[in-house]
């Protein structure tokens, strides 16, 4: 695996990580997916434990490439720290399809990914292959928290607090043991730990504890107020959404709402939680080998073939 750093176009670096598909070139070329890199879109504060699984199934039949949203995990806060929506974290997904060397790829996003994978079509649609969206929606995610609008309304004080009080913020924030955390998710309801190793969630949730509250709940707020879904019509490529009906986070009628939307789209609709690809790795895997091999059978798009510098 290749670990490096990608510049932003406002200077802020980006960690990226990268492992080469198939230990041979021709077992790539012969799945007709030679040259094509999978690119892994995290949720907001993650820093890829959701792809755990998946990583190592795609590297057995494609490049593989994953990069921690600024502010996140390895890379560094932003040099502008305004820039911290959604199209910010687009911008940083071109800038990390350059440094790949602009191949052609097929875009996965989880959660709020979903939004940036969707964003970087509009903003670069050229040699995007296929979308895999996932336990996501295209948009406005805070009014649907929950199967209400609470979250995005108790935002705008809750930030206002924590830019008066930011020591104590921190004091509180931090003091909530992800091992308690974990109990509670469970709980809940928020994951299924009859379905995935709960503890495969513990990096995500040391995750939360580490980064900056400020930013977390300022790029949240972004979140909730973007939306992709005017451009949904327009995809071009095949694409795949996979939700959990027991999905609190994002609502399933959600995923149902996007795929319907996308003029060449499968939905998977499973059992699972808001973290599907760790409750059901297998189908999870299963399906998007399938839709692999679709994209193998396909020609490439002239406008993609076409556009080597775009």
């Amino acid at each position: 695996m290749r670990e490096s750093f990608v510049v932003a176009d406002d200077g802020t670096q980006l960690y990226m990580r990268a492992q080469e598909g198939p230990s041979s070139a021709s077992a790539s070329s012969s799945l007709g997916l030679g040259g094509l890199v999978s690119v892994l879109c995290d949720g907001i504060a993650c820093d890829g434990f959701v792809w755990k699984y998946l990583w190592h199934a795609l590297a057995a039949r494609t490049k593989v490439a994953h990069f921690h949203y600024r502010g996140h995990g390895r890379s560094k806060r932003p040099a502008d720290p305004t820039q911290i929506d959604v199209e910010a974290h687009a911008r940083d997904l071109s800038a990390v399809r350059v440094a790949l060397g602009d191949p052609e790829v097929v875009l996965y996003g989880h959660s709020m990914g979903c939004q940036v994978v969707l964003e970087n079509y509009r903003l670069r649609p050229e040699k995007v292959r296929g979308l895999v969206l996932i336990c996501g929606a295209p948009g406005r995610v805070t009014h649907s928290f929950k199967g209400s609008d609470a979250l995005a309304q108790v935002l705008p004080r809750l930030i206002e607090t924590v830019d008066k009080y930011p020591h104590v913020a921190r004091a509180v924030w931090g003091s909530v043991p992800p091992e308690l955390a974990l109990k509670v998710a469970l709980a809940l309801g928020e994951i299924d730990g009859k379905q995935m190793e709960p503890r495969d969630l513990m990096p995500y949730l040391q995750h939360m504890v580490d980064i900056d509250l400020r930013m977390f709940l300022r790029m949240l707020r972004s979140a909730g107020e973007h939306s992709a879904s005017d451009m949904l019509g327009t995809i071009t490529c095949p694409a795949l959404v996979i939700a959990g009906e027991n999905d609190s986070f994002t609502p399933p009628r959600l995923a149902e709402e996007m795929a319907r939307s996308i003029p060449d789209c499968e939905l998977v609709m499973t059992n699972g939680t808001h973290v599907v690809p760790l409750e059901h790795k297998r189908l999870v895997e299963d399906k998007v080998d399938a839709f692999l091999e679709k994209i193998a059978a396909r020609p490439i798009p002239q406008a993609t073939a076409s556009r080597p510098g775009a």
